[in-house]
Parts: C-alpha cells; structure tokens; sequence
C-alpha cells in the first residue's frame, strides 16, 4: 500500500460529474444537512448531529484524523455542492486492505452518485495507492447500498451473525463485500 499517495497531500478525485475533495468550513451547511437527518445513518453505526457547533467542529476532526493518518473523509461534491461523504479508514498494511463507507444527503438518493463515488475511490486506492484488497461492511438491511458495491465489482462474502455494536444500533449483523486487485484489474 502507498500511504504516500493517500497522506502526502489530500487527494483530489475528479469524474465528469463528481468531485471528491477535502471539506472544508465553507461547506460547513451542506454537511450539517447530512448530519442532521437521522434517514440517512439510519443503516450506519453513527448518530445523526443535530448541534450546529458540533458539527462545525466536525470538520477539523477530519483534518485530525487525516493528519494522523487513521481515516480519509472526501466530500462528495457536485458543481461545488456538499452533497455526501465517503471515506478510506482501517488501513490494515500487514494485508494491504482498506475499508470503505459512504453516505449521502437524503436530496440526492437514488441518482447513481454512491456508485459513481465509489468507483472513482476505487480506481484511486487500487491504480495509484496500490491497495489489494478494499472490503465494506454493510447492515443486511441496507439494499441500496449492497447494490452501490455490486455494480462497482464487489462480491459478498458473507454474514457476520452479532458481530460488533454500532452507535444508535446495538449489536448488529454485518455483510461484508470486497474487491480484490486482481478481480478489478481483470474485468
């Protein structure tokens, strides 16, 4: 894995439609209109913010932890616009693995963007940070998301019965979904 290509500066990732960027304090009421809405962490193991100052502070959390190395949160932007987040975190060296997660604002559901953002993710952690394996867990649940993974090259591998607690959840089952290099550089 190149940590470098993923912590030497934030990495930019462009499509024709998408941009995943670094948020910013200027992008401050796009995420709140994330955070704020309980529908869309309804399948995620975090609890929805409805403080303004908490989430505020939120996005030098995300620098922090960026700058530490520990997890990666793009925005996902569209002309300018907040419109989700996705993040790389679990950077597991030893297997050269990653772990991924997503969420978008209720408004934009349903348009292709979760797909659209995780292929270009992929295409970044495989073809210049050089990860083997990028893995997903997912609340059975949770169909639209399963879908999001399918369509990008992800395979289910299997249910994880009690398997953890998440935040606001309790302790949940979990699918897990992944991409190997060699599935993604031969499709």
């Amino acid at each position: 894995m190149n940590m470098d290509a993923i912590f030497h500066e934030f990495p930019l990732l462009l499509s024709e439609k998408l941009a995943l960027k670094k948020i910013e304090d200027k992008d401050f009421h796009g995420l709140f209109a994330i955070y704020d809405n309980k529908r869309v962490f309804e399948y995620c193991g975090i609890l929805p913010k409805h403080n303004m100052e908490t989430v505020r502070k939120m996005i030098s959390h995300f620098d922090r932890d960026y700058q530490k190395k520990t997890r990666v949160k793009w925005g996902i932007f569209i002309n300018e616009e907040l419109v989700g987040i996705i993040e790389a975190f679990d950077f597991n060296q030893k297997v050269n693995m990653i772990t991924i997660g997503y969420y978008l604002a209720e408004a934009f559901w349903g348009r292709g963007i979760a797909t659209e953002a995780v292929k270009l993710l992929v295409e970044f952690l495989i073809l210049k940070a050089d990860v083997n394996r990028i893995q997903a867990e997912v609340m059975p649940q949770n169909e639209y998301s399963k879908r999001v993974l399918l369509k990008n090259g992800f395979v289910k591998e299997g249910l994880l019965r009690q398997a953890t607690v998440w935040t606001g959840q309790g302790i949940v089952d979990l699918e897990i979904y992944s991409l190997l290099k060699m599935d993604y550089m031969n499709a």
